[in-house]
């Protein structure tokens, strides 16, 4: 066997090329740097148990019962039944030129099947995999599944995923590593609100900043699978694949189909590290948000279906005072749209409540100093609309009609609404069509695109279409950014129903959760930016009372939730009090002091023993300036909440930490246990009120004692290195 060994500063990945009984391409190692490549390989080759297989067994890239593999397969499939076991051999394996990546190539000819993997391991450490199937026979070859999968150690034992529903999104689950197969199927037709984010195993109790984790997220806004197999031999596999429905593709002769790409990270410092390794690889492509975040003002919760010009513009001029930078007109604007019964597909601006068009809102918006933004949903329609009478065949549906122009079954409604079936051309182009033309006639640089219904089944000509569709919606916004480059796109999808990295590689940031409530963004917003960057999450300020939950939040709880994210505002501004714009204009002020550092430093996270407790900051890259924010989510079981490191800081360098929202005045006057402050406690830890410093070393193992704060409140702190 002989091996080729892609490296980073932090990751090594060793592949085998097999032996000549079984050759086969393996990882034979993905985790910590490997010095020594020229190892005797014997070392790693497998005994044979008793009652087993008389050679050992290979797991391969492509793991598959004619290599004794007795997991779950790599690749399945079949010629109407004929060709349904493949054993596939290496036949190429094509170093990249740069030595960062490569190709490998198994091939049976005897089934005619051909499949290569692309592997790619980038200086930050994240390690891209897609892979292609070609069917050379000549008879079709109908795929049900092609997987790619990443070993992982025995040690890795315990598993972390993210699951969730509307307006609960990515939270966390773990679990035991246990024999068998643990699957995490999503069949939403677009990611969905219990998908997750990442799958990630490691050491037992692995935790933000401690332990052995590998980690793998999949790029694709579509049905999928993501698992883990831990089979009897005690050999592990991270794969994930496109969950394809029955008979979705079928490939004739030369035809190919081509996974989505995985996304694998190592850590060993905990899911911090993991973090890092994403953040590093968003901000290095060249596609990245560039620009400062302009804060934002959102009209949903503020005004929903009530379009009228003269409340807006009120609504424009508070934004405008409180220092909002980008203005953004939510469903409502369009034809026939007075509730959410109607009008979804007829993209031309309702003429009774825009007689004059957008053009005086937008034009009083930009006489403000903002931009203006406006929110679509162009993948789905009403069947209550112009479009949907005209042309029902545009509707996806499950069934034939015969007559085609009879329609046929459509889904059961899902908020009033049936998707577009975009893999027809003519509803494809029609979309493409009025957006286009939107962007051509207005000043419009911001689009907030939604999507709010899960694709049941999802279909066209009476097969399943998740597949193709998802690859039409790609395209569709993939054309709209050449026609109009300038303009950013939004990915909302009922809130966090499609937060993915494919959807990522052509929008430019998320809409995590329709919820607003504070206490609930600290866990969803925390959990998204584990693997997403605070730039491209969006995280809003609302009224007092949430819409969603009904519960009541401090207005400072509510900004350093939402300070840590794309910030904006989800609140009708028209009805908040003058000290309310106050604070919105300090917190405003103070995100746009800080929001360099906040888009570009290192997310830290601590690991703390008091449940009720979250902290968590922002480092910059040179560990000079550090944000943190400390908040009590809960009553804590202890009187004293005890001492807090403040993790990720310069252990040799000095630095003054003090609290800077609440402002300090406000620190004095509820510093007693009757105020209704952010404290409950007789009097504050000394070094509140006005500051101390430290080494960083003493700060992250010595800590500061930490203040008593009342439940559901927050304290931003700020430490900057001095000297």
């Amino acid at each position: 066997m002989s091996t080729l060994h892609l490296r980073s500063d932090t990751v090594s990945v060793l592949l085998g090329t097999g032996s000549d009984d079984a050759p086969q391409a393996e990882i034979i190692h993905w985790g910590p740097v490997i010095a020594d490549v020229d190892a005797d390989l014997r070392l790693v080759a497998p005994p044979v148990p008793h009652s087993t297989l008389d050679v050992p067994v290979v797991a391969g890239l492509v793991p598959q019962a004619s290599s004794g593999w007795l997991g779950r397969p790599g690749l399945r499939g079949s010629r109407d039944g004929l060709s349904f076991s493949p054993a596939l051999r290496l036949t190429d394996l094509t170093p990249t030129a740069d030595g960062r990546g490569a190709r490998v190539v198994h091939t049976d000819d005897a089934a005619g099947l051909e499949v290569a993997h692309d592997l790619l391991l980038h200086p930050d450490g994240m390690l891209e995999i897609t892979a292609e199937i070609v069917n050379r026979g000549d008879a079709p070859y109908r795929l049900d599944e092609l997987a790619l999968v990443l070993p992982v150690p025995a040690t890795a034992s315990e598993l972390l995923d993210l699951s969730g529903r509307w307006c609960r999104e990515q939270h966390p689950r773990r679990h035991p590593v246990q024999d068998g197969t643990w699957v995490r199927s999503g069949r939403h037709a677009r990611t969905g609100h219990d998908s997750s984010l990442l799958v990630a195993v490691g050491t037992p109790g692995f935790g933000n900043r401690h332990g052995r984790v590998w980690a793998t997220h999949f790029a694709w806004s579509g049905d999928r699978e993501q698992y883990l197999d831990a089979v009897v031999d005690g050999r592990r596999m991270l794969g994930a694949s496109e969950l394809l429905g029955s008979g979705e593709v079928a490939l004739a002769a030369g035809e190919t189909y081509r996974t989505p790409t995985l996304f694998a990270a190592y850590s060993d410092t905990g899911i911090d590290g993991i973090t890092d390794t994403f953040y590093r690889w968003f901000r290095s492509r060249g596609s990245h948000v560039a620009r400062p975040r302009p804060v934002v003002l959102n009209t949903w919760e503020a005004v929903y279906f009530d379009h009228r010009l003269e409340p807006l513009t009120e609504l424009a001029d508070r934004a405008a005072a409180v220092g909002v930078e980008r203005f953004v007109l939510d469903d409502g604007w369009f034809r026939g749209r007075r509730d959410d019964t109607a009008g979804l597909g007829d993209w031309y601006v309702d003429e009774e409540r825009w007689p004059d068009g957008l053009g005086p809102l937008i034009d009083a918006v930009h006489e403000r100093g903002m931009e203006f933004g406006l929110w679509v949903e162009p993948e789905m329609v009403n069947p209550d609309s112009d479009v949907a009478r005209e042309h029902p065949e545009w509707i996806s549906r499950p069934t034939v009609a015969v007559p085609p122009a009879a329609g046929g079954r459509v889904p059961l409604p899902w908020r009033h609404q049936q998707v577009l079936d975009l893999t027809n051309p003519h509803a494809w182009q029609y979309v493409y069509d009025r957006m286009h033309a939107l962007l051509g006639e207005y000043r419009i640089a911001y689009l907030k695109w939604d999507h709010n219904r899960d694709l049941s089944e999802a279909g066209h000509e009476g097969r399943p279409s998740v597949h193709a569709q998802t690859l039409a919606v790609y395209r569709l916004i993939d054309a709209l950014k050449a026609a109009h480059p300038s303009v950013e796109i939004e990915s909302c999808a009922s809130g966090g129903g499609r937060v993915d990295l494919g959807i990522l590689a052509r929008t430019d940031r998320v809409w995590p959760s329709d919820c607003n409530d504070a206490l609930e963004r600290q866990t969803i917003q925390r959990w998204t930016q584990a693997v997403l960057p605070p730039e491209l999450v969006g995280a809003h300020i609302g009224p007092a009372q949430a819409h969603t939950t009904g519960r009541v939040l401090d207005i400072s709880f509510r900004a350093i939730t939402a300070l840590f994210g794309h910030l904006g505002i989800e609140w009708d501004l028209r009805t908040a009090s003058a000290s309310d714009l106050r604070a919105l204009t300090g917190i405003i002020d103070l995100y746009k002091t800080h929001r360099g550092l906040l888009h570009t430093g290192t997310r830290v996270n601590a690991d703390l023993a008091e449940p009720a407790l979250a902290f968590h900051g922002v480092v910059s890259q040179d560990r000079s300036e550090a944000l943190y924010s400390l908040a009590a989510l809960g009553t804590t079981v202890a009187e004293m909440p005890g001492r807090l490191g403040i993790p990720g800081l310069d252990p040799e360098r000095r630095y003054r930490l003090e609290i800077v929202y609440p402002a300090a005045g406000e620190l004095d006057e509820h510093g007693d246990h009757d105020s209704l402050g952010p404290f409950m406690q007789t009097s504050a830890p000394a070094w509140v009120a006005g500051g101390a410093e430290a080494s960083g070393s003493f700060l992250g193992e010595v800590g500061v004692s930490m203040p008593v704060l009342r439940p559901e409140h927050a304290i931003l702190l700020h430490v900057t290195a001095v000297g």
